[in-house]
């Protein structure tokens, strides 16, 4: 199928499933785990649980009890595609259901009268090593593709109620995810907890220095610039990124450096900068030379062949049309076809999860896999079209 007829599908198939769907990390949503009190309530029970559900080729949730909902991030990824496809084709119709994807993100903001900004989290509890999260506590990365989204939406659409919600998760982002530690300024994943990831501060301090350049607020700017150099200088030299600074992070992988990237090159986009060009071209060779093969298999760990997943490979088209030239576009269509050749299921529309030397996993996740998927087909294709002219 062709990758025009690939996107289509997975959009057409999004609709007739009202953009809701399971995700990788959506277990603890289980109403048989959650009627057994004593067990969940222990952190290690939780853990477990949920990545038995995560690595599982078996799609256990419909029979515990896991229900199909919409997730804030998905519904943005599809948002950010369909805005694609309309600046491609004129098609209308893309923006007029942008626009109600978009009115229901801003009904699923958190409580402002808590947060007193606008932020975005995940429909489902998750239990990490470090800490446990509740289910609509807001999140760095859903909060920034959520207002990315809003952001790209109000450009297209000259609707400028969404940019100002863009403006407001700035805030949010920069006021309760922004904290000081030993090593100086950087901003965290969730609110209250210190860890240190780099694609959680580059992303929020891109958003962040969007809404500077939205608002003309000199102070964003700064604090945006200020994190994003303390990852700079954290770049290893050949141009690498650990994952963060906890002991079980010390691994390195695509579609976080892919993340990384991408968020430097939109901050200095954003403040008209060129602050991080050496860090985004060292580590834009290692990305190309670590993470894609000669045959557009897209490698999910460094150093590692297997396995190949849906996410990665999506991230990858999205990287290679960013950053890259004429050359890279040529890259990225050898990684879009094998792709589909290798991952896509033309029967189902859909994508499979992940694929390893002897085993694929079928499991259709909607954030994860297929949003993923249409909006770095769509972003792919619209950057041919401006290159062709």
């Amino acid at each position: 199928m062709s990758p025009d007829a690939v996107a289509d599908r997975l959009l057409d198939r999004a609709r007739d499933q009202d953009f809701a769907g399971y995700d990788p990390f959506d277990g603890l949503n289980s109403r048989l785990f959650n009627a057994l009190p004593l067990i969940r309530r222990w952190p290690l029970a939780r853990l477990a649980w949920l990545q038995a559900f995560k690595r599982s080729p078996v799609n256990f949730r419909p029979l515990v009890g896991v229900p199909r909902r919409r997730n804030p991030k998905g519904v943005a990824l599809f948002m950010l595609g369909m805005v694609e496809q309309w600046r491609r084709t004129g098609d209308a119709a893309l923006l007029a259901e942008a626009r109600e994807l978009a009115d229901w993100l801003l009904d699923v903001r958190v409580d402002r009268t808590i947060w007193r900004h606008s932020g975005w989290g995940y429909h489902f509890d998750w239990q990490a090593r470090a800490f446990h999260v509740l289910e609509g506590t807001p999140n760095a990365i859903t909060t920034c593709y959520v207002a990315g989204a809003l952001r790209t939406l109000a450009a297209a659409s000259g609707e400028g109620c969404y940019a100002e919600v863009a403006d407001d998760a700035a805030l949010f982002l920069d006021g309760t995810l922004g904290r000081y530690d030993g090593d100086g300024f950087f901003y965290g994943y969730i609110p209250g907890d210190p860890t240190f990831v780099h694609n959680a501060n580059l992303w929020v301090a891109a958003r962040v220095a969007e809404g500077a350049a939205a608002t003309g607020d000199a102070r964003l700017a700064e604090r945006a610039l200020a994190a994003a150099r303390r990852s700079a200088a954290m770049q290893a030299a050949d141009g690498s990124w650990i994952y963060g600074t906890r002991p079980h992070h010390r691994f390195i992988d695509g579609f976080h450096t892919g993340y990384n990237l991408e968020a430097l090159r939109r901050l200095q986009t954003a403040l008209g900068v060129d602050l991080f060009e050496p860090a985004i071209d060292t580590g834009y060779a290692y990305y190309k030379a670590a993470f894609i093969d000669a045959d557009g298999a897209v490698r999910y760990y460094a150093g590692q062949r297997w396995p190949e997943e849906t996410h990665s490979a999506a991230q990858a088209l999205v990287t290679l049309a960013l950053l890259g030239d004429a050359a890279d576009l040529a890259l990225a269509d050898k990684v879009r076809r094998r792709m589909i050749e290798t991952l896509y299921d033309a029967r189902r529309g859909a994508f499979h999860y992940q694929r390893s030397r002897w085993l694929t996993n079928r499991v259709d996740y909607s954030r994860w896999s297929q949003a993923w998927a249409f909006y770095a087909l769509s972003f792919l294709r619209r950057r041919e079209a401006l290159a062709h002219g």
